[in-house]
């Protein structure tokens, strides 16, 4: 209770200064100057801070309005109405739907994005959002205001411990202090911003330039770089959330007006020209180990997303895999799949479901983490083959089965390792057994394009085959991503293909979709009917998009797919599936939505599509089409194992 009262003046009932002022001091009056001159100390503490988030490549900014946020959100607002080359602001009222706007816009580009919300139970619902981005491995800054230390545990409105709020979840937390006068004060700011975005962003693809990132360099998924941007064909990222914690007295609102708002303690320019150096590991004497290792070992290439960040890396890894006879098993988020070559083998799934499975291989290199394909991991559990998992923070390896940690990108591997095979006989007939595997299952599966109505997987092959090269299709889950595994065949029309594989969840999905249609001239989501249901409201953002391109920003479109079968289609492949009357009540979840009716609501073009000839037509008619447009198609509840087993 001691420690509570600290720093608190008790008052005499006349008014006057009971403990706490020494003879001549007179508190009231340094209150008021204090008070007066807050606005002025707010504004030149968080303009170094948001100067600085900037220079170290921090592009975009989602803002949940509230009250005790004010000081964050003025700022961020004034340097992008400043310089809205170097900030983009976004507005979102729902806290857990902005965050995952912002999950989107970082997974994307593959820098921070930055979220700014008021205190209480707006910083919980980021909650979903950030476990998703710390399994996911997507850089997110976590700005939220709070209440001072002198109104904490006292009762105050909208008050609640918000220190380290997130736990584990976060790569770092930061508690600020409140905002202070003086260049030392501003150098401080920038160093906590400094810190964040390290701890953010520790293993990014290219360093950030701190020159002119501008948005046309975004456009199709480019990300900027130190050289020429490279064009970002994933959604590979190896960063993660931080969380910096920010209390605010009254009054509120800084003095925007102040000289030096955004350059107090700003150090040299050309200091920053290279904030981030990252450096590529090669193997040497421990690739010639390796090499000994997998001595005639026949072996396949587990390639998940996270496999490349790049077009070109992934040309690189293929060429690799030509060069050493290796079999590319092609998860559809691994970015291998925009390359249309023998060693690329897209169709793994169907080959494990069926009767020509090649022969287990003695070795596995896995890049990145699990594909979605289960009969993949079941099958390689089972056979117990070397496995040797390739990537710069940790294994992800679910099945318990790493005899060999390679702690670098597989970037840096491919660039480095070469194989020694004694038998490459051996290989080259286990390869070859794999690219006949796989042509086999792609010949059943183009069937499906002969189905007109009633099947999702026709629709899915419409949409990858309609898509626009360099758009971004994003999958949502359940059965979404898994029809994507099926029927998203490679080819040489580069897709960039996304998805909240994280933690598997169907929150968030549109929110987080309409976030990486900001680096897209067009996105495609294709989602389920309570994938859309859980983050409905994230069409209010249909008018968002709309002042964005009335401040001369680029028109983003986005098409939503909707496959609604009115439920949780996915558990009719699940041990859960029953005849019995808890499976519909628990599991298929019917929810009889009008979805028409949603869309007018938020002012969202809808377009209902029961044949794949309407589909199609639906779909290039609504392709450019500024904002969010919704195409309905209705498919059975029911049967959705029978009606893939002949693809599967």
């Amino acid at each position: 209770m001691g420690d509570a009262l600290l720093g608190r003046r008790i008052v005499s009932p006349s008014g006057s200064a009971a403990a706490g002022a020494e003879s001549g001091d007179c508190p009231e009056a340094a209150d008021a100057k204090q008070v007066e001159e807050l606005p002025v100390h707010t504004a030149l503490f968080l303009g170094a801070f948001f100067d600085e988030l900037v220079r170290w490549g921090v592009r975009e900014v989602v803002v949940s309005p509230g009250s005790r946020s004010t000081p964050l959100a003025m700022c961020a607002y004034e340097l992008s109405r400043r310089f809205p080359e170097r900030l983009r602001l976004f507005v979102d009222v729902d806290e857990r739907g902005a965050a995952f706007f912002a999950l989107g816009l970082a997974k994307a580009s593959g820098r921070p994005a930055a979220l700014i919300c008021t205190s209480g139970t707006a910083v919980a619902n980021y909650y979903p959002a950030v476990m998703e981005a710390a399994s996911s491995r997507v850089p997110l800054l976590v700005l939220t205001g709070d209440r001072p230390p002198r109104l904490q545990g006292l009762g105050a409105p909208q008050t609640c411990d918000q220190l380290k709020a997130f736990g584990d979840h976060v790569r770092a937390f930061r508690q600020m202090p409140l905002p202070a006068a003086g260049k030392a004060a501003a150098a401080f700011a920038r160093q906590a911003a400094r810190e964040a975005c390290i701890a953010a962003m520790p293993f990014g693809v290219e360093a950030v330039n701190d020159a002119e990132s501008s948005e046309a360099a975004l456009r199709g998924g480019c990300a900027g770089g130190m050289e020429a941007a490279p064009i970002r064909l994933a959604g590979a990222c190896e960063g993660g959330p931080v969380h910096l914690n920010f209390p605010f007295d009254e009054p509120l609102k800084p003095d925007l007006t102040v000289a030096g708002l955004f350059e107090t303690a700003r150090v040299a320019q050309e200091a920053t020209a290279l904030p981030r150096v990252h450096t590529h590991l090669r193997l040497d004497d421990g690739g010639d180990r390796l090499a000994e290792v997998l001595r005639g070992c026949r072996t396949v290439v587990l390639a998940g997303e996270g496999s490349v960040h790049t077009e070109r890396e992934a040309r690189n890894l293929v060429l690799w895999a030509r060069s050493n006879e290796l079999p590319l098993l092609a998860d559809p988020l691994s970015g291998l799949r925009g390359i249309d070559d023998p060693y690329v083998i897209d169709n793994y799934d169907s080959v494990f479901g069926s009767d020509i499975e090649p022969p287990s291989p003695d070795a596995v290199i896995r890049f990145g983490r699990y594909p979605v394909s289960k009969r993949a991991t079941s099958a390689l559990a089972a056979a117990r083959p070397l496995t040797i998992v390739v990537d710069p923070l940790e294994t992800r390896d679910f099945n318990a089965a790493t005899a060999v940690f390679v702690a670098c990108a597989p970037a840096s591997f491919v660039r480095s390792f070469r194989f020694a095979h004694t038998d490459t006989e051996a290989q080259r007939t286990l390869t070859q057994s794999w690219i006949a595997a796989n042509d086999a299952a792609r010949a059943r599966i183009v069937q499906a394009d002969a189905v007109e109505n009633g099947f999702e997987g026709s629709f899915v092959s419409r949409v990858v085959e309609l898509a626009p090269a360099g758009s971004c299709l994003f999958a949502g889950n359940s059965m979404s991503i898994r029809a994507l595994d099926t029927f998203y065949l490679k080819s040489d029309k580069r897709l960039v293909v996304l998805c909240n594989r994280g933690l598997n969840g169907i929150d968030g999905t549109v929110s987080s979709a309409l976030g990486a249609a900001q680096h897209f001239e067009q996105t495609t989501l294709l989602i389920g009917d309570l994938s859309l249901l859980h983050d409905l409201n994230a069409l209010a953002l249909q008018r968002e998009l709309r002042v964005q391109r009335e401040q001369g920003r680029p028109a983003a479109s986005i098409v939503i797919v909707l496959l609604n079968n009115n439920g949780g289609a996915i558990f009719d492949m699940l041990p859960q599936q029953s005849s019995d009357p808890y499976f519909e009540r628990l599991f298929l979840t019917p929810q009889d939505v009008d979805f028409a009716a949603a869309a007018q609501a938020f002012g969202v073009p809808y377009r209902c599509a029961e044949t794949v000839p309407a589909f199609e037509e639906a779909y290039r008619n609504l392709l450019g089409t500024p904002g969010i447009s919704l195409i309905e198609v209705g498919v059975p509840l029911e049967g959705l194992k029978e009606r893939y087993r002949k693809y599967w």
